[in-house]
């Protein structure tokens, strides 16, 4: 697989730290805007919801 000779450590590291920086960043915001039936990212129902 000569494709995965051209991607260094520094890139997959990059990418590790954005991904990162992404999910924190998502996780902080109120449940209103990313959970279930927020505006910004909807997650889905409620575990007790059907």
């Amino acid at each position: 697989m000569i494709v995965f000779a051209d991607v260094t450590f520094f890139e997959v590291a990059l990418s590790l730290l954005a991904v990162g920086l992404i999910e924190r960043a998502l996780y902080l915001l109120p449940s209103d805007m990313v959970g279930p039936g927020g505006w910004l990212l909807d997650t889905g129902t409620d575990a007790g919801q059907d």
